[in-house]
């Protein structure tokens, strides 16, 4: 681990940076399981929505 030694003998540490990567953009078959998620997060709020309206009994 690397380490510097201060004035008054402290050590100072310092942590491993990780290894730096520029991102590369979402191939067609990733957008369309985001498009996928988000169809089937939305459809499971609105059912949870509608379970709730009617549970409570609410008019």
């Amino acid at each position: 681990m690397p380490y510097t030694t201060e004035e008054g003998g402290r050590l100072n540490n310092f942590a491993v940076e990780p290894k730096v990567y520029t991102a590369e953009p979402p191939s067609n078959a990733q957008k369309r399981n985001y498009v996928i998620g988000g169809v089937a997060g939305a459809v499971l709020v609105a059912a949870l929505v509608f379970v709730a309206v009617a549970v409570s009994g609410a008019s």
